[in-house]
């Protein structure tokens, strides 16, 4: 069956990045979620003041990947126990957030969560909100780091986490 899960883990440059790679994605769209107002703007969500984290939106055809291995994934490249903040990305539209579509998705992020969370030192604090309504980012944002690989940012902060990710998919 053909499925989508809406993730927030940081700048979505990076997620998108991440999801890109991994077999079963069909595809990725980056975006926005869970804020105040209606077809918000990356200047605006950027700003803080929306309420909207930066997402994607994973398809997965779940006969090649399940959704506890894409949280699995998920949870390795992200650390889920800052609050708003991922690396160098600190603010409200980058916390860690799951944007579920039903029931099963919720019980099956709150069992990932909770098998997990004695891996940490912290408290997770990823939140499971229902999905409101994903606004898909600017055209610029889409394949964001396939596309623009030497600039400063796709070098530094997605290059390495991206060989990361290379050995996670090695392992299974």
């Amino acid at each position: 069956m053909i499925d989508s899960i809406v993730l927030g883990g940081g700048c979505f440059w990076c997620i998108e990045a991440y999801f890109q790679q991994v077999p079963g994605i069909i595809n990725v769209l980056s975006g926005y979620t869970g804020g105040l107002s209606a077809n918000p703007t990356y200047r605006e969500v950027t700003g803080g003041e929306t309420g909207h984290v930066e997402v994607i939106k994973a398809t997965f055809d779940d006969k090649i990947i399940s959704l506890v291995e894409i949280f699995e994934i998920f949870f390795e490249m992200i650390d889920p126990t800052t609050l708003n903040k991922q690396g160098n990305d600190v603010g409200t539209q980058y916390r860690s957030a799951i944007f579920v579509n039903n029931d099963t998705q919720r019980k099956t992020a709150e069992k990932i969560i909770d098998s997990i969370k004695e891996n940490y030192n912290d408290p997770i604090v990823t939140e499971v909100e229902d999905l409101d309504v994903f606004y898909e980012a600017e055209n610029y944002h889409q394949n964001y780091y396939n596309d623009n690989k030497a600039a400063p940012y796709c070098r530094l902060v997605i290059s390495p986490k991206m060989e990361k990710l290379q050995k996670i998919l090695k392992k299974d």
